[in-house]
């Protein structure tokens, strides 16, 4: 296996590295990156364009002639990533020795890694490898309160977050509207930015509904046991005033004089 280690930093430092790393060519425009990579041991492309309030968006386009991975140096102030696979795998670990949790077609992750640990992302050979990145910042920006929301449903104590379920429709076809704006220039950049947090915004709210519906099932069984517990309460009182009224029948007892006398 080919391993492979990623400093972050700037996104300029970030595409060199993988430039010197992956034996590419980089050309950069305007804020836009194009690494093309003919090598002996991988094809393809990466394509990235970097916003001026630090939001990232990254396409990945690899076949590998073996086994890679590549480590991926964690900091404190990490983004937030949102990665959306559209061919193969990828499997990822929260360093060398950690679980790993396997993305594939179909499926995003978001992931944030602000621990000491890095993040390890693994690539098979031989095997196309399409998936494209959104880094959203945690520190705030222009926009304070997505990035806030973000935080708040997207990091944790430990620093090592990761969550991966069923691309959603809607994103994917946002996506595609990113990778084909034909709009240039500053109305380009205004348009492909409002997408990507036209994105985020989605996750938000996705995440908001998936964790609230999580909790249907307790709630459910709750309700079940305290009618359970209205509905035996109710047979246990009826029984005992059922009893109570055939004692008296048997004995000829009135509860009415025995009151009064306690009354007395």
């Amino acid at each position: 296996m080919k391993k492979l280690y990623l400093n972050n930093g700037e996104f300029d430092t970030v595409f060199n590295d993988l430039k010197d790393s992956f034996d590419g060519k980089l050309s950069a425009k305007n804020n836009e990156y194009n690494l093309d990579i003919q090598s002996k041991w991988t094809k393809g492309s990466i394509k990235g364009t970097r916003f001026d309030d630090k939001i990232l968006f990254m396409h990945f386009d690899l076949v590998f002639h073996q086994d890679v991975s590549l480590s991926i140096e964690a900091f404190q102030s990490a983004p937030v990533f949102f990665v959306y696979c559209e061919n193969g795998n990828v499997s990822h670990s929260f360093g060398v020795n950690g679980e790993k949790k396997i993305l594939r077609k179909n499926q995003s992750a978001v992931l944030n890694n602000s621990s000491v640990i890095n993040s390890v992302l693994y690539f098979e050979s031989h095997k196309r490898i399409q998936f494209t990145l959104l880094g959203m910042p945690t520190v705030e920006n222009k926009n304070a309160t997505l990035v806030s929301r973000v935080k708040q449903n997207f990091t944790n104590d430990s620093g090592n977050y990761i969550y991966i379920g069923k691309e959603n429709t809607k994103i994917s076809q946002k996506i595609q509207q990113f990778k084909t704006m034909p709009e240039k220039g500053i109305v380009g950049t205004i348009l492909k930015k409002s997408i990507l947090n036209h994105i985020v915004e989605i996750e938000v709210e996705q995440h908001d509904f998936n964790y609230l519906k999580t909790f249907d099932p307790i709630v459910d069984i709750a309700v079940k046991q305290i009618n359970e517990i209205k509905r035996i309460s109710t047979v246990i009182f009826s029984d005992a005033l059922a009893s109570v009224k055939l004692f008296r029948a048997k004995h000829h007892w009135s509860f009415k004089l025995y009151n009064q006398k306690l009354a007395s």
